[in-house]
């Protein structure tokens, strides 16, 4: 079977390569400046360990990225800088220009590219998240066909580079900017002492992100990225000559709430 570099296997990462591993596919991750709890996934998801980048790139056929959206970049150019000549699957939350500048990089050093976008939680006994696809049909079925017979739902679209992506930052557009409008509500109402009657009515009304009061500790831990992620979205609204500065405004509040956050683990 193909050998797969995985570009980095963060909690999604490690757990959609896993699902490779199962195949009996052979799957490679480099452990330079990764951090312990990393190693710690990769071994517990079967990845095999190499030196360096220089050698996964080498032994790779095909590179999944699946980083914090900021990072995707970078990855995309240090991998392009070692003249990958293979299938790289761009699988962050990011805008379909930033995928068409990822592409172009790597395309000019001789990688063909798919673009990719995950939807769901991490794959687990419970759980299948959907992996959809554009670009070159022959490419995509490739993926696609990795993917067969894994809780990773494999499915094509018929668009070109950028389709993937965008459908991703639609649905990232409402899940975390619906987040961030919940979190801001529930600042509100304690700022009057009314948060049970609030959750009260968010439960008669069907609110869900409102009355999931529960969920608040996550999304803290999360904001940090999802901040990135909002950022993608107002980007790809603005090319699209569509209103932001709702999507800007969410992004905003879960800066605040990373922040928050970080200073409550800092404490001793």
């Amino acid at each position: 079977m193909t050998t797969v570099g995985i570009l980095h296997p963060g909690s999604m990462g490690a757990a959609v390569a896993g699902e490779l591993t199962i195949r009996g596919v052979d799957v490679l991750w480099c452990p330079q400046g990764r951090s312990a709890a990393t190693a710690d996934r990769a071994a517990r998801f079967g990845l095999e360990p190499v030196r360096t980048l220089r050698e996964l790139v080498d032994r790779s056929a095909l590179v999944i990225s699946l980083c914090p959206s900021d990072a995707a970049e970078p990855v995309a150019t240090a991998v392009a800088d070692l003249a990958f000549g293979g299938l790289y699957v761009e699988a962050n939350a990011i805008s379909p220009d930033r995928v068409a500048r990822i592409a172009e990089l790597l395309v000019a050093r001789g990688a063909s590219v798919v673009d990719g976008a995950v939807v769901g939680s991490p794959p687990s006994a419970t759980r299948s998240p959907h992996l959809y696809l554009s670009g070159a049909s022959a490419e995509v079925a490739q993926v696609a066909r990795l993917f067969e017979g894994t809780k990773v739902q494999a499915r094509a679209l018929p668009g070109a580079l950028g389709q993937a992506s965008g459908l991703k930052l639609s649905y990232t557009a409402y899940q975390k900017a619906s987040r961030a409008l919940a979190a801001v509500a529930h600042a509100l109402a304690d700022e009057y002492d009314v948060t049970p009657e609030l959750l009260d009515i968010a439960r008669e009304h069907g609110a869900r992100h409102l009355a999931d009061l529960d969920y608040a500790p996550d999304v803290a831990a999360k904001a940090q990225r999802w901040t990135a992620e909002l950022h993608e979205v107002t980007d790809a609204l603005k090319s699209a000559g569509l209103p932001a500065e709702m999507v800007s405004a969410a992004a905003t509040v879960m800066f605040r709430l990373s922040t928050a956050h970080g200073d409550r683990q800092a404490r001793p």
